[in-house]
């Protein structure tokens, strides 16, 4: 691990200096060497899902793992888009020149060196090299033991584009072990990591909190709300109550909790019901929903606080939108909520009020990414307050630091 990050601050000079062309050169010759070691992947991958299989691993586990071609392609589609993205470096910001005559501004910078620790999705090799890559940093990625096959496989390929372009191999490095220790030692090398993005389970995210000696980014929970009000048009809440909840069960943007005003429950609960139970989500909800569903559990205090991450869902009838977001703050994870409501005041409140980093009006809580918003691929979803906040892109693995322009100028 020393040696990794010995290789990856020296990479890291070279990533910085790097031009435009040259970064962007090593994204499309990734992407093409991608798509032309496609079978190459395919196989690692089988590896992978074969051993998970074999180890009993969730369905919602083996789908983050499962590398088929469409998620091939898109990979390959990521980096070209990455590609396309105008790049932070040397921005320069609010450049203004002071009473004395110097010249005062900011200038984006790449952070350095960045390590990863994910679980599962082999997919995110390619993402977090290719937005590393772009924002100019050299990064160590550490994935599950149950993608090391597929991550070495994504890995050469990411090596051969570098290469191709004139840029340092060991700008983008994979750990081979498997060791957790290796996870302890990326957390506290400060001396050639910069930040820290730890992806994956709670455990994983607590453990890299606890021990990092490097700056973290992170989220821990995404216990997403939809809070349809009692002023919301009844089919726009049905759809997106259904969608937040189905489109994707294992993702963290998924809605975990529903919370509805006492005005609308009885007009739009039933249907809900109807099409959750047709997707087989179990639901379990408070006293007044479960008096007004036939075929649902009763809540405990622990559903509230649950990142179910499974076709599993709890509902809370609410006064209204005060009784909402105090259950968004009792409960929530800072991640993402969102109102449904017709109101203009209620929704300007929610926006203001709910404190997560993502807050939505009259839409899916999946909206929650970084395609989505348009940053490209992301590197994650971040729940802290500093330097970076909801989904992290090309901005989010830079800095700024202050620059001085003069002509001579001296302190009086």
């Amino acid at each position: 691990m020393q040696a990794l990050g010995q290789d990856a601050r020296i990479a890291s000079a070279a990533m910085a200096r790097a031009s435009t062309a040259d970064k962007n050169a090593a994204l499309l010759a990734i992407a093409e060497a991608i798509e032309d070691h496609a079978t190459e992947l395919t196989r690692a991958n089988g590896e992978d899902l074969a051993a998970a299989r074999q180890q009993g691993l969730s369905g919602a586990l083996l789908d983050r793992l499962e590398l088929g071609g469409e998620r091939i392609a898109a990979m390959a589609q990521g980096l070209r888009e990455i590609a396309a993205l105008a790049d932070p470096i040397g921005e320069i910001a609010n450049l203004v020149t002071r009473p004395s005559g110097i010249q005062v501004g900011r200038m984006r910078v790449p952070l350095g060196v960045i390590g990863i620790i994910y679980e599962s999705r082999p997919n995110v090799t390619a993402d977090a090299a290719g937005l590393c890559l772009k924002a100019g940093n050299a990064t160590i990625l550490r994935g599950g033991s149950e993608a090391i096959h597929s991550n070495k496989a994504i890995a050469g390929c990411v090596q051969q584009g570098l290469l191709q372009a004139g840029l340092p191999a060991e700008s983008v490095q994979v750990v081979k072990t498997v060791d957790r220790a290796a996870v302890g030692a990326l957390i506290t090398m400060d001396r050639y990591v910069d930040v820290i993005v730890p992806r994956g389970g709670k455990s994983l995210i607590e453990r890299v909190h606890r021990e990092a000696t490097v700056p973290v980014i992170k989220h821990l929970d995404g216990i997403c709300h939809v809070y349809v009000d009692d002023c919301a048009d009844r089919d726009k809440a049905i759809a997106i109550a259904y969608n937040a909840k189905t489109q994707r069960y294992g993702t963290c943007c998924t809605m975990e909790t529903l919370l509805v005003a006492r005005g609308i429950a009885d007009r739009v609960l039933p249907t809900l019901a109807e099409q959750y139970a047709a997707a087989g989500v179990e639901l379990r909800g408070c006293p007044e929903t479960c008096a007004l569903l036939d075929d649902c559990r009763p809540a405990s205090e622990e559903d509230w606080n649950t990142e179910y991450l499974a076709p599993i869902l709890s509902i809370r009838v609410v006064d209204g939108i005060d009784q909402a977001m105090e259950h968004i703050r009792e409960h929530g994870s800072q991640h993402t909520d969102s109102i449904v409501t017709d109101d203009l005041g209620r929704a300007g409140r929610f926006l203001r009020e709910v404190d997560s980093s993502s807050v939505m009006v009259n839409a899916s809580t999946r909206f929650a990414d970084g395609f989505e918003y348009g940053l490209g691929a992301e590197i994650g979803i971040s729940t802290d307050k500093l330097h970076a906040r909801g989904p992290v892109g090309l901005e989010g693995l830079t800095t700024q630091k202050f620059i001085v322009l003069g002509d001579g100028h001296v302190r009086q």
